[in-house]
């Protein structure tokens, strides 16, 4: 068909065709494991092919310009997706570019995923644009009247192109995996297949009354424990969680070059409870929905952040279970209380208060605000405060200073670093998480010499991943296998770090039980005494776990688990799907079964659920 079209004198059709096809194939190599091939083909040029035949029959005028215009929205699609696979190892959908307001305020941590050759999509553009501009100052006038392809043979290839589209998508509607179906669909039929999928869509919700915690305790093999281990050990102390940006937990006891890279944290997990196979849960939101998710013990929606529109309900929390036995409470962050919707988000969890931008400003500045140093400083005055006033109190504190891409200023760079790390991302990341570490040990010290280490609950979570596996290159790859010993990979990925100090329950303890962000507030209940016998909660009391099942809801496709073995990727199904074993266990034994993984979606089906029949929140809002 090309070469008939060749000879019917349509340089345009047969031109923009082969520049498109060259674009997919990019976005392929990056984003498919197998790359391009002669399927990119037969999925992607039809879609081409219906855009360019409508042009052929409405456009009696200016067939280029509009050639043009659609190249570039193809353009800016596929460079998209290109973007957004190199951090959240998933194919771009409707559903995330609503939220592209988002990107321009984290713009240094986007355009840091960008190798220099993916802005090539963009260079027949500017010569088409330049072209028309050059030959008009010298009066040179485009040929542009073409001869026309028949509309006899625009119906042919028009009815035929729908035809492909249309198998490409039918037999692929029903895979688990999201870049599989891409893949199999292929990525123009794909985004198209999410948008009327999703409006056809009628999410049948489990009715509010039959979501009981028997059931899901049961979905995720916990056996209820009749007198649970440090039931009320802490009752009436502070709490006092602290969110630490982007920190894995391979970076616990690492050294470089004999130099530890986070004393102060190894000292932590040296010295109380390190929970070695502990994982991020986090969706779209990343950091605001690592708040969620450990205010609430409930998962993050499937398409959009938490913040979007869960905030617009009355969530059961951490800082209401604490207000009902006197706590006071505060949440601190250095950025504006309104990026990512965080005041709705306080709110609607029951934060009494909340400290942004606003009270810490903007000097000392690291990433979008103040620094760890300037946090801590400034939260301690405030603990102080709180603690004076005789009312225990839940802080939650959320660090920023260590944020993708880990441009810390020079003057903060503490740690020098062997040669083969320089402009890096490991190596930045390092340097990053080593300043941050400096910040956090000033803070124990002030905490231990203020009383209120003594006299607290104090606990630390990484919020996220800080090296995506798809956003390293080779070189950076080889790094971390030379710093782990073995290639980087998803278990490493989501595994961050939990460290948990107590007075008078912890001990020196590392501890290889499978837990997540959603089991945080359960496990703060039993240490406080609070029973969540009418809460219903997705987690568990980890001082007291059994067995868990995490259902993984972003960064990974749909389906995906982490189990007390391995981390498990579907395929198309459960069937083919891939078993990653965690470090700790050394191999895989047996896979995640397919009971766990019909289990994980039931979960995850059954939270959604829960959330969106809970009542609307009043107008009430954290000062």
């Amino acid at each position: 068909m090309m070469g008939l079209l060749i000879k019917m004198g349509n340089r345009r059709f047969v031109l923009f065709t082969l520049l498109l096809l060259f674009k997919c194939s990019l976005a392929w190599f990056v984003v498919f494991e197998d790359g391009p091939s002669w399927m990119t083909m037969l999925t992607e040029i039809p879609f081409f092919w219906l855009v360019f035949i409508m042009i052929e029959w409405f456009a009696k005028k200016r067939k280029l310009l509009y050639y043009t215009i659609a190249n570039l929205m193809f353009t800016l699609l596929y460079f998209t997706v290109l973007m957004y696979y190199k951090y959240y190892g998933i194919i771009v959908t409707y559903h995330a570019i609503s939220q592209a307001d988002k990107v321009t305020k984290v713009g240094n941590s986007t355009y840091s995923l960008m190798d220099p050759y993916y802005l090539l999509v963009f260079v027949d553009i500017l010569v088409l644009i330049a072209i028309p501009i050059v030959l008009r100052k010298k009066s040179t006038r485009i040929q542009t009247n073409l001869k026309p392809i028949s509309r006899t043979a625009l119906s042919v290839m028009f009815a035929v192109s729908i035809a492909l589209c249309f198998f490409s998508i039918w037999p692929n509607r029903a895979s688990m995996n999201e870049n599989k179906q891409a893949e199999e669909m292929g990525i123009l039929n794909y985004e198209i297949y999410t948008i009327f999928a999703d409006s056809t869509e009628d999410e049948a919700w489990t009715e509010f009354e039959d979501i009981d915690q028997t059931t899901i305790d049961g979905l995720k093999g916990v056996q209820p424990v009749a007198n649970p281990q440090y039931f009320g050990a802490a009752k009436g102390k502070n709490v006092i969680i602290v969110q630490m940006e982007s920190f894995q937990d391979f970076l616990v006891g690492l050294e470089v070059d004999g130099v530890e890279v986070t004393p102060n944290m190894n000292k932590l997990a040296a010295g109380d409870f390190h929970y070695r196979n502990f994982y991020a849960m986090v969706g779209q939101g990343t950091t605001s929905d690592a708040e969620f998710v450990v205010n609430t013990s409930m998962y993050v929606p499937k398409h959009e952040p938490a913040t979007q529109d869960y905030v617009k309900k009355d969530l059961p929390s951490l800082p209401k279970l604490l207000k009902a036995e006197g706590y006071q409470t505060a949440t601190f962050h250095t950025n504006e209380v309104q990026f990512w919707n965080r005041k709705e988000l306080y709110s609607a969890v029951g934060f009494d208060k909340y400290y942004d931008k606003k009270f810490f400003g903007d000097g000392d500045h690291v990433a979008f605000g103040a620094s760890d140093e300037v946090l801590f400083a400034k939260s301690l005055d405030e603990l102080k405060k709180m603690d004076a006033s005789g009312q225990p109190f839940y802080a939650h504190l959320i660090t920023m200073s260590s944020h993708h891409p880990y441009n810390v200023p020079e003057d903060k760079i503490r740690m020098e670093l062997p040669e083969e790390f320089d402009d890096t991302l490991v190596g930045r990341y390092i340097q990053a998480q080593n300043y941050s570490d400096y910040a956090l040990g000033q803070f124990i010290e002030q905490l231990k010499a203020s009383g209120l280490w003594e006299n607290s609950i104090v606990l630390f979570y990484g919020d996220h991943q800080g090296l995506p596996v798809y956003s390293l290159d080779s070189k950076e790859r080889d790094l971390m296998k030379g710093l782990l010993g073995h290639e980087y990979a998803y278990p490493d990925m989501f595994n961050i770090p939990l460290v948990l100090h107590v007075p008078g329950v912890t001990t020196p303890t590392e501890i290889d039980k499978t837990g997540g962000q959603v089991d945080i507030l359960p496990t703060v209940a039993n240490l406080t005494g609070i029973s969540l016998a009418d809460q219903i909660h997705f987690g568990q009391d980890l001082l007291n776990a059994n067995a868990n099942v995490l259902p993984m809801r972003h960064f990974l496709p749909s389906g995906s688990i982490v189990t007390d073995n391995d981390v498990f990727v579907p395929g198309i199904a459960y069937d083919d799907g891939k078993n990653f074993p965690l470090e700790t266990s050394k191999q895989s034994i047996g896979g995640a079964t397919k009971e766990q993984y019909e289990g994980a979606l039931e979960l995850l089906h059954l939270s959604d659920s829960y959330v969106n029949q809970l009542p609307d929140k009043k107008a009430t809002e954290a000062e």
